[in-house]
């Protein structure tokens, strides 16, 4: 299998690594907005090359995988379903644009393409996917991240909110998956997973908590359905580079690419 890895921060650069020693992967074409990080990225490895675009090796991929921002998706995602080769994304809130994402499903559903999502930051989206089949009432992700864990994100522009000035929980808001994907880009693309995966953008509640003294990255997701009740929760560690992210985020699509490569689908 030959692959293209669209963005090299910290999931790209582990995914990179990681592809780097799987025997089913023969070729590693690598991409960044900075050239000079793809270049870096590529040097390390033994099976890389860096490419200027997406499209230019399209021909000989058979696997786009989305590691750089939901910016990416909005320009990439169309370029590679119509060429019918499969794509990974890991911004998954670009998909909130609800024209954007038919679109994009259609064109790959008429030229055969696959759209891979990694489970992400959070477990129990087993759970979710399969509660979905039945009837499923309700669905709220928590999540609660420390200050340094949420800079840059929209939402404390719009709503001038100082973070430092934080000194004990407190919850910065509460409200649906629609608008918490686009207000917080980076911090919370898990909530765009599960609002695909049960019941949509604008019914599945989102609240979104800092504490000062948490040192993970904590995700918790309460169901409820015809199934009964669920509540999973997940405590991870930030990325030490990237504190936006779970280290746990990284290994979600390492996994994901692993049983896409062998063909191996455990607990679907």
């Amino acid at each position: 299998m030959r692959i293209t890895i669209v963005g090299c921060g910290s999931i790209g650069q582990k995914l990179a690594a990681a592809a780097d020693e799987m025997a089913e992967v023969k070729r590693i074409y690598i991409m960044d907005i900075v050239k000079e990080k793809a270049e870096q990225v590529a040097s390390g490895l033994k099976k890389a090359i860096v490419v200027d675009d997406v499209e230019e090796e399209l021909y000989h991929c058979d696997l786009v995988i989305e590691s750089a921002s939901q910016d990416a998706v909005r320009t990439i995602m169309p370029k590679v379903v119509a060429r019918g080769v499969d794509i990974m994304i890991t911004s998954v809130g670009a998909l909130v644009d609800d024209e954007f994402r038919n679109a994009v499903y259609q064109k790959a559903k008429e030229c055969e393409a696959k759209i891979y999502i990694p489970s992400g930051a959070a477990c129990g989206t087993d759970g979710l996917r399969s509660s979905a089949v039945g009837r499923l009432d309700e669905v709220e992700l928590i999540t609660t991240k420390a200050p340094v864990s949420l800079k840059g994100a929209p939402f404390l522009d719009l709503d001038h909110l100082d973070l430092d000035s934080i000194k004990e929980p407190t919850e910065i808001f509460n409200g649906p998956a629609r608008d918490a994907v686009k207000l917080f880009p980076r911090n919370v693309n898990i909530a765009a997973t599960v609002s695909l995966l049960g019941i949509g953008f604008d019914k599945t509640r989102v609240r979104v908590i800092v504490d000062p003294a948490t040192h993970t990255n904590s995700h918790e997701l309460r169901l409820k359905g015809e199934f009964g009740e669920m509540v999973c929760h997940t405590y991870n560690v930030p990325d030490p580079e990237t504190p936006q992210t779970s280290h746990l985020a990284a290994m979600s699509t390492i996994s994901a690419l692993k049983r896409i490569v062998r063909s191996e689908w455990i607990g679907i």
